[in-house]
């Protein structure tokens, strides 16, 4: 008895267990994961002898002990077979194609959908006869003077700048002489309409408190020439007087000196309309085509009066002159 209990338990030496009872035929193994102890469990407060785990090498963590008669039925991995790693490596390349197509249709559809559509190569539409106007931008105002239309702006004046609410020339234009994108006369202003006319179309003029017409002319490479001019007026009602003096409505009032008379574009839907603004469109035909356009605006205090027109038989194109009218309604709205 005093041998036993001095002797440390030596780990080659197995302790006599009682004999177990064997499962019956056909039970499943004890599971692998937790070793079965040949004696009562080494507890923290008992030292583990060195035959156990030696100093040399690191406890073994990953794979617990278990006993010969208890091995897992698998003890090593079986390797696959070389149809199985082709399938593996098939399932990873298109894995990873797919990721990179992917990520490149993503990047594709955000680069196009932040260019402009005749940006995209494949996607380019032919040109429809627009313009090229440089980008607008309303003038600056004076310090606490509100827009046309705002709110605290109940006579709708324009406190801007008037010339620079004029549309400028596009691209390939060039510059009228005489309507450079400055004041101008009345005189100059008349010199557009019939000669008959411009006797009373200057009286109506000297009557409405106008206060000042500014302009701007161009001629585009295919022979149209272009006419904007903006009315200003003291108050909206005198641009609304000089417009029903001058029966501007579902006709042109007092005529342009041309050869026809113009008729109400019935097709003009006033595209880009801005409110509170009113716009009539007139043309040689009902449907707007021929050689002259014509147009009038009223927008608070300013009457603008835009014209394309072509010489000869040559029509004028009507995408261009809607550009105008619909960018120009914009700058006074």
């Amino acid at each position: 008895m005093t041998e036993q209990t001095a002797a440390p338990i030596a780990a080659t030496e197995e302790p006599t267990a009682p004999e177990q009872e064997l499962p019956p035929t056909g039970a499943e193994p004890a599971a692998a994961a937790e070793p079965v102890p040949a004696t009562e469990p080494v507890t923290a407060t008992e030292p583990v002898p060195a035959t156990v785990v030696p100093a040399t090498e690191p406890a073994a963590v990953t794979e617990p002990l278990v006993a010969p008669d208890q091995a897992p039925a698998v003890a090593e991995p079986v390797p696959a077979s070389k149809s199985s790693r082709r399938v593996l490596r098939a399932v990873a390349r298109w894995t990873a194609a797919v990721l990179v197509l992917g990520g490149l249709g993503t990047g594709t559809a955000l680069g196009i959908t932040s260019m402009e559509r005749t940006d995209v190569p494949g996607m380019a539409t032919e040109g429809d006869g627009r313009w090229d106007y440089p980008e607008l931008s309303l003038p600056a105002l004076p310090a606490g003077s509100p827009r046309p239309f705002n709110e605290a702006n109940v006579a709708e004046i324009h406190h801007a700048d008037l010339r620079k609410l004029l549309i400028p020339a596009p691209a390939g234009a060039t510059a009228d002489k005489k309507l450079t994108g400055d004041w101008v006369s009345t005189a100059q202003f008349v010199g557009e309409f019939r000669k008959d006319k411009r006797g009373e179309l200057t009286q109506l003029l000297d009557d409405s408190a106008l206060r000042h017409i500014a302009a701007r002319g161009w001629t585009m490479p295919d022979g149209t020439r272009s006419r904007v001019y903006l009315l200003q007026f003291n108050s909206t009602a005198y641009a609304q007087g000089l417009r029903d003096d001058t029966y501007v409505s579902s006709t042109p009032g007092i005529p342009l000196d041309w050869p026809t008379d113009l008729q109400l574009d019935e097709s003009w839907n006033a595209g880009g309309k801005v409110p509170e603004t009113v716009v009539y469109a007139f043309g040689e035909t009902k449907t707007g085509k021929g050689r002259i356009h014509e147009a009038y605006i009223q927008a608070g205090d300013t009457l603008a009066l835009v014209i394309h027109s072509q010489q000869g038989k040559k029509i004028a194109e009507q995408i261009p002159f809607r550009q105008t009218l619909i960018l120009q309604n914009q700058l006074l709205g």
